[in-house]
Order: structure tokens, then C-alpha cells, then sequence
């Protein structure tokens, strides 16, 4: 009997020992075949391109009168190969690119306790911090590919519509094509951050539900409310803590010259705060849950 109570331990641990590169890997494989995500990513790969083609299309006359915000910043893409990519990531990131992660973020919890699937992994011997850290960097890593693809797209596009020789800031200033990479990876980095703290969010709301649409729902219409209060006044002192607070204006910042760092930190700074309250949420339902 004593034989048999010091072996379960020993078992229970051995289980638990699994490598978190190894759960990693086979939650990738879970992501990975299902169709709508391949979908969504092949979908916003498309979209600069689909964005270039377009332009291209358009007279020349009616493309310098294309007004203010993104109309005035896709009328000046035509010829500046910089600014495609950052346009179309500042475009999505109003509301597709947080799709793609709220999607995510509900098929990690709620789309397998709806399956029947995350019973499993809960009476499994593989403990609930495990656990989130292995749901949180799959959704991370969907986040981080469809950034990637659609700043790849877009720079590939800009350069063939418009060449090596067109990259240059709004303020003036020639950009050699590496200069002109970086900074375009800097907004993708720093958008790939911000869709971390949506797929959070995702997550904290994943954990209370079995019904994956409505996280998604919840977070869509979160966005839009917090869009909504961005632009009422009346309640301005709530508008630092509003994670979509700069998401128009910081991108555009590296498309001049000084590169306005501030911004950009500052956002940073918020979807940091974000991605540790939606974990933090997460876990502790995770840790009451049964099934």
C-alpha cells in the first residue's frame, strides 16, 4: 500500500515533466488545421496587396485628392513604397487584426469546452499556469504571423509599384530600403504587442464562457466602444487607460522624421498593463475550474 501511494507521486510528476516546447508544438498543430484560421491569415496577407492593386487603378487626379487620415496616407503610398505597409496595418488594426486574435483567444478556452476538449487538459496532471502559458503563446503566435504576413506583403508590394528608389518619410527625408525595413518592423513589433493585449482580453473572457462567438463579440464590441469614447470629451480622463487610445496616430509616427518614440512607448506601455490584467484573470478562473 505504502508502495503504491509513493509511486503515484512519482508518476503524477514524471506526467507533469512534459516539455513546454513539446505542449507547444502539439497546440500549434491543433491552430494550424483548423480552416478558419488558415483562412483569416490568408485573408490578411491579401489585404495590401489587394490595397496596392487598387491604388494603382485609381486616376491620379482623383488619388491626390484623397483628403485626410488613411484616404490622404493611401494617396501618397502610390509613390513612396514606405508607406503601404504601415497603412494597411494601421488600417486592420481597427478592427481585423483584433478579429484574428479575439478568434483566436476563443478557440483557445471557450472552443474546446465547447468541444469537450479542455476537460482534458484540466484533469490532466499538467498544472493550470502550464496550461494558460501554452494557450497564451498559441494565440500569440497567430497575433504575431498575421502581422508578419501582412507586413511582408506590403513591403513586397510597395517595391514593385513603386521601386527602391521611392522610400522616403513624409517629412522629406530619404530612407535607404534597410532604413525603411526597420522602421516598418518597428510598427509591426509594436502592433503585434498590442494585438497580445486583445488576445488577452480574449482569454480572461474565454475562461468564463463555452461559447466561443460570444468572445468574440464581447471584444469586437469592446473596440468599438473604446472607439467611441476616444472621441468624447467629456470623458478625456478616461481616455489613457483605453487601449485602442493611439492606435491611428502611433504607426503613423515612424512615416516621419524624428521617429515620435514617446507615442509609440506609451501604447507599448498600455498593452503591457492589459496583457498582464487579462492573464492574471485568466488564471484565477482557470484555477477554480473544473470542466
Amino acid at each position: 500500500m505504502t508502495h503504491a501511494l509513493a509511486a503515484a507521486p512519482a508518476a503524477r510528476t514524471g506526467q507533469d515533466s512534459v516539455g513546454l516546447l513539446r505542449l507547444y508544438r502539439a497546440e500549434l498543430r491543433w491552430i494550424f488545421r483548423r480552416p478558419r484560421t488558415l483562412a483569416v491569415l490568408g485573408l490578411l496577407a491579401l489585404i495590401p496587396v489587394i490595397i496596392g492593386v487598387a491604388l494603382t487603378l485609381v486616376d491620379p487626379a482623383e488619388r491626390s485628392g484623397g483628403g485626410d487620415g488613411d484616404g490622404a496616407l493611401l494617396a501618397s503610398a502610390v509613390s513612396n513604397g514606405f508607406i503601404l505597409p504601415v497603412a494597411a496595418l494601421t488600417m486592420t488594426l481597427g478592427l481585423l487584426l483584433p478579429l484574428a486574435s479575439a478568434m483566436a483567444g476563443a478557440d483557445a478556452i471557450a472552443g474546446e469546452a465547447a468541444h469537450g476538449t479542455l476537460r482534458g487538459w484540466l484533469i490532466a496532471p499538467v498544472g493550470r499556469g502550464r496550461l494558460l502559458a501554452i494557450k497564451a503563446f498559441g494565440v500569440a503566435t497567430v497575433s504575431t504571423i498575421a502581422v508578419l504576413a501582412m507586413t511582408f506583403t506590403g513591403f513586397v508590394t510597395g517595391l514593385v509599384i513603386s521601386g527602391t528608389d521611392s522610400m522616403f518619410t513624409l517629412t522629406g527625408s530619404t530612407l535607404s530600403v534597410w532604413d525603411a525595413l526597420g522602421r516598418i518592423l518597428l510598427v509591426a513589433a509594436w502592433v503585434v504587442l498590442q494585438l497580445w493585449a486583445v488576445g488577452a482580453v480574449a482569454l480572461a473572457i474565454s475562461a468564463f464562457t463555452e461559447h466561443p462567438m460570444l468572445v468574440v463579440a464581447s471584444v469586437l464590441a469592446g473596440t468599438i466602444v473604446f472607439t467611441i469614447l476616444g472621441f468624447l470629451d467629456a470623458v478625456s480622463w478616461l481616455h489613457p487607460f483605453l487601449l485602442n487610445e493611439n492606435w491611428t496616430q502611433a504607426p503613423a509616427s515612424v512615416l516621419m522624421d524624428p521617429v515620435d518614440t514617446a507615442m509609440l512607448g506609451e501604447g507599448a506601455l498600455r498593452a503591457a498593463c492589459y496583457i498582464a490584467i487579462g492573464l492574471s484573470i485568466a488564471y484565477a478562473r482557470l484555477t477554480t475550474r473544473d470542466g
